[in-house]
């Protein structure tokens, strides 16, 4: 089947990094208006769609830049020093964008050709039964985070096929218009996400519109022979790629607090004892020691990167465990400093609508989600260490 190149600018990564600050900031003047929401607005989306940033890792035939990995965290990272929910789906758009890059070429064209946005939700909670050619589905999933905006859902289903002894994880596409959407988002932190519960009701699928996790975690790559061998998502450990945005959206939150952190400080003077706190030891050493945590974050991200390129470009085989390690490593470096901030600062840092509330609960929301934590994460990779079978997907 022939395609058709989709609309871009070839845009530079300089000019993409320019569009992600401009989703941040919108997402941050309207981030109130979101809370009340539980949802970023529709301008924030279509910016994240005008900007082109939606589109970024799409394969090259397509006609979008595909950035690397190191450019695709600097995208997020830059959302995130101003709304981590908005970085949550500038993340998660263009990443579940890619999704289609498995299917076979047929379905694969009109997803991508019908040009709108993918959610997804990777918990395979749902039952499927044969019907023919393809599976009639049916369950309930929460945590479809931007299912708002989105026209096309994957949902995880464990099903069973021919050329398998085994019920499988499996991620059929839904259009948007064979679901019922639930708004069900009401948290703590990330309410910006819109992430609600899709409910699906005996709904039909076709074969070739379902994703076979397990496969593309295997052989990464898609059904047919003759494909890009440059692209990004081909050739890498899958699961630990497409988990990339987590550390990065801790990072860029990590990094807006220090500066929140030193702004509060230098204007601070406590009452005990009269002295400015930007000259006291006090906050001195801690703004050092949170500076270099946070460096020590930095480096474990670029080497979670280099582990991913090593993987493609030589064919180093890294332990799903230790990805997992490294990147939740990042995230609890990141909500530390969040914490300590906070503590340092003391009760002026606790009123409402000020950026340290706002972003200390996003931080910590990010450290909750099921691949960012920390305790799961060392306890697999210390099982790995030992030639033991860690469990873990990345």
């Amino acid at each position: 089947m022939g395609f058709q190149t989709l609309d871009n600018k070839n845009l530079t990564f300089e000019e993409l990094l320019a569009g992600a600050e401009k989703i941040g900031r919108l997402a941050e003047q309207e981030a109130k208006t979101a809370d009340e929401n539980a949802t970023i607005s529709e301008n924030v989306v279509n910016l994240i769609k005008e900007t082109q940033i939606s589109k970024l890792m799409l394969p090259k035939k397509y006609g979008f830049p595909q950035v690397s990995f190191s450019e695709y965290a600097k995208i997020i990272r830059k959302v995130a020093n101003y709304n981590l929910s908005a970085a949550w789906l500038t993340y998660l758009y263009p990443l579940h964008n890619t999704l289609p890059a498995y299917l076979p070429e047929v379905e694969r064209e009109k997803i991508i050709q019908q040009g709108g946005l993918i959610c997804d939700v990777f918990a395979a909670v749902g039952k499927a039964e044969r019907d023919g050619e393809g599976f009639r589905i049916s369950g309930k999933w929460n945590f479809a985070s931007g299912v708002l905006y989105s026209d096309w859902i994957g949902l995880g289903v464990l099903m069973e096929f021919p050329d398998s002894t085994k019920p499988e994880v499996c991620m059929p596409v839904f259009n948007r218009s064979e679901v019922e959407v639930v708004k069900n988002w009401d948290t703590f932190g990330l309410r910006g996400t819109g992430s609600n519960q899709v409910v699906v009701d005996n709904v039909y699928i076709q074969s070739d519109r379902i994703l076979r996790m397990e496969q593309i975690e295997k052989n990464s790559r898609p059904p047919e022979e003759d494909y890009d061998h440059d692209y990004p998502y081909y050739g890498v450990p899958y699961f630990p790629a497409f988990y990339i945005g987590f550390p990065s959206i801790a990072l860029g939150g990590a990094e807006r607090i220090l500066q929140e952190f030193k702004t509060q400080t230098e204007k601070r003077v406590r009452l005990v004892d009269g002295v400015r706190e930007s000259e006291s030891p006090r906050s001195q050493r801690v703004m050092a020691e949170m500076m270099t945590e946070f460096h020590a974050a930095e480096a474990l991200m670029d080497k979670y990167i280099q582990l991913l390129e090593d993987s493609k470009q030589l064919g180093v085989e890294v332990p799903r465990s230790e990805f997992f390690a490294i990147r939740t490593k990042v995230i609890k470096i990141c909500t530390e400093i969040a914490l300590r901030s906070l503590l340092t600062l003391g009760g002026g840092a606790l009123y409402k609508g000020g950026a340290m509330e706002l972003f200390f609960r996003d931080i910590m929301s990010v450290a909750t989600h099921k691949t960012s934590l920390y305790e799961d994460s060392v306890a697999a990779y210390g099982l790995e260490l030992f030639g033991l079978e860690g469990g873990v997907r990345g």
